[in-house]
């Protein structure tokens, strides 16, 4: 099975999806991180009221951690579980009706 043209094309679009958008999480993460460790004045300026940008961000990270999740959900529900789908009942098809 491993070997189906199905599989590799959905193995493909796993990665394709998963492994940019970790990249770009990790980006987003970790520019935060240094942002607050070296631009703390940067970070300190105040967006409304007691809110300062550091906030916004901080607020933004849980904000893209979910868009992620909602965007991969929905990439997995059109592209991916269709086709995992019709391989897993192809593998749990008795012998005889394959």
């Amino acid at each position: 099975m491993s070997e189906d043209p199905r599989f590799v094309g959905l193995r493909r679009a796993f990665r394709g999806f998963v492994f940019p958008m970790t990249v770009a999480f990790l980006v987003w993460y970790l520019l935060y991180v240094l942002l607050s460790a070296y631009a703390r004045e940067f970070m300190a300026t105040p967006v409304a009221g007691n809110l300062n940008v550091a906030f916004v961000f901080g607020i933004l990270q849980f904000v893209s951690t979910f868009l992620i999740a909602w965007w991969y959900s929905r990439f997995a529900a059109r592209k991916l579980d269709p086709v995992a789908d019709e391989i897993r009942a192809e593998l749990e098809a008795p012998e005889d009706a394959r």
